[in-house]
């Protein structure tokens, strides 16, 4: 009797070892599992079985997947925020410096009216610029955070490429160049009115800029099944071949026009316009002699009669 009292307590004795020995086990490789997840290390399976403890190998393994990937995209948002922040001090230091000149000139010097009178305009012209790149930067913020409500329909094209034509017709008769457009019948597109002009706007004052005095703008519209393709041309510098899959990138300047006043954010935001109307841009280039930017907006069903 006294002997299976024994064996009886030797065996209660091994099945709580055991019972210890599991769950000392399943700690350490629970633990050795956290450890890799805190330390961004792969986690290892060689000493997990099937079981609980394999199932909640995968689930740690999930969530280590899901705070990678977290990480990584708060990575990438700082390194973003950190260029956008380099891209505005450099865009801002030049009109800010011009600024700064101009104002020690006006105010440290004797001059005649009309002297004060360029100084001014001088003056203004930098207070403009700094106010489109601000006004811009705001945009495309708004655009890439959808903080905008950004409402498009079927609207007629012409309006809106005449609307675009308008704000720019100052500069450019101001600079001496001739603007064409090709006749073409009025389409219903799906576009939102103001924000599509913008484009065009952009575009058309980019063909100014980069285009010398007495050089041609030409716009054309060409209607496919699915999509209508609005083109402006100019006989500008053109882009190099190398840069045209660049130049729609946040602040990027091709390095024939760094020394013309610009900031590389029009194409983009332009980009980001054109994508919240399922629309696209491409361009054509040859260097030195003019490049064309396609505008592709989709046909509505109920279009215009011709």
């Amino acid at each position: 009797m006294a002997l299976n009292l024994v064996f009886l307590a030797f065996v209660c004795a091994l099945a709580g070892y055991g019972a210890f020995y599991s769950k000392r086990r399943i700690y350490r490789s629970i633990d050795r599992m956290l450890d890799c997840v805190l330390s961004r290390e792969e986690i290892e399976y060689s000493d997990v079985k099937e079981g609980e403890l394999s199932a909640l190998a995968n689930k740690i393994t999930r969530i280590k997947e899901v705070l990678e990937k977290q990480i990584q995209s708060a990575e990438e948002e700082k390194e973003q925020v950190k260029g956008i922040v380099s891209n505005l001090s450099h865009q801002l230091k030049t009109p800010l410096a011009n600024l700064s000149v101009y104002t020690d000139i006006l105010t440290g010097q004797e001059m005649d009216e009309e002297q004060k009178t360029q100084i001014c305009e001088k003056l203004k012209r930098q207070i403009d610029k700094l106010d489109w790149i601000i006004g811009s930067l705001a945009k495309m913020v708004k655009l890439e955070q959808n903080v905008i409500v950004f409402e498009a329909g079927a609207y007629p094209i012409k309006d809106t490429i005449r609307d675009a034509i308008d704000s720019v017709y100052e500069k450019i008769e101001k600079k001496g160049l001739s603007i064409e457009s090709e006749p073409y019948e009025d389409r219903l597109l799906y576009h939102n009115k103001k924000w599509t002009a913008e484009v065009f706007v952009n575009l058309l004052e980019n063909a100014v800029k980069y285009t010398k005095r007495g050089g041609a703008i030409q716009i054309r519209v060409k209607p496919y099944e699915m999509y209508t393709e609005i083109q402006i041309a100019d006989n500008g510098c053109g882009i190099k071949q190398e840069e045209t899959s660049q130049i729609f990138r946040r602040f990027y300047r091709g390095s024939q026009v760094e020394s013309i006043e610009g900031s590389g954010i029009g194409l983009y935001l332009s980009s980001l316009i054109l994508e919240k109307e399922k629309g696209y841009m491409t361009v054509k280039s040859v260097y030195g002699e003019g490049s064309c930017f396609s505008v592709f907006l989709q046909n509505c069903k109920n279009n215009l009669s011709p």
